[in-house]
């Protein structure tokens, strides 16, 4: 049966991802072949020694089975994304480093994008599409919901709930809640690069700074 893997967006997160899903097929010693989906694309080219192409381009591709990383920072236009590939009965690509930890108990859903360095410790559960750059970590006991992204270099602590659709920044650090009284970011929140959040953050907000606070509307 053939395969094609794709991620799908070909500027700098999808470029920097593309290593990384190579290195996962070597790993699993399958052949098959990875391109870039890029809807600016008009025709095939090659971007980083990689096919380029549209998505119509993609779907007319001749394969039996199709999964696809989606390598877009904008959570919205993700998920946007990722229900287009349901409804084409395309599979969502979860890839991970080589140098990825996870421990006891991780079931991240699919779609996921590890980036090298990147820790899951135990009794963890996060949700599809989650992206993770270079050096975060998530602590025991965190949930996590669909479509978050953690910057490079995010530290979220023990019992902490991610909603869907957050964004936490280059740098951030959440403080541990407790299994009582887990901190929550809120669906939809911005989390400021370098903030320390210790205290819960609503949905919708942008927050700045350490300690870290809401950010007033002018």
């Amino acid at each position: 049966m053939t395969k094609l893997y794709a991620i799908y967006g070909a500027s700098g997160c999808g470029r920097s991802l593309m290593p990384v899903a190579r290195q996962q097929l070597a790993r699993e010693q399958d052949p098959s072949e990875i391109v870039f989906i890029d809807d600016a694309q008009t025709a095939i080219t090659t971007v980083n020694a990689h096919r380029a192409m549209n998505y119509a381009s993609f779907l007319a591709e001749p394969a039996a089975q199709k999964q696809v990383l989606i390598a877009i920072a904008n959570s919205q236009v993700r998920e946007k994304i990722a229900n287009r590939l349901e409804a084409d009965g395309i599979q969502l690509w979860s890839v991970m480093a080589d140098n990825v930890v996870l421990m006891d108990d991780a079931q991240i859903a699919a779609g996921a994008a590890l980036s090298p360095f990147v820790t899951i410790t135990s009794n963890i559960k996060i949700g599809k599409c989650f992206h993770a750059n270079l050096y975060s970590y998530v602590e025991h006991d965190c949930v996590i919901g669909d479509f978050v992204t953690f910057a490079p270099g995010v530290k979220c602590n023990g019992n902490i709930h991610i909603q869907d659709h957050a964004y936490i920044g280059a740098g951030a650090m959440i403080k541990q809640g407790t299994p009582e009284q887990p901190l929550v970011i809120g669906r939809g929140a911005i989390v400021g690069m370098g903030a320390v959040v210790t205290k819960s953050v609503p949905a919708g907000v942008t927050v700045v700074g350490n300690p870290a606070r809401i950010v007033e509307s002018r």
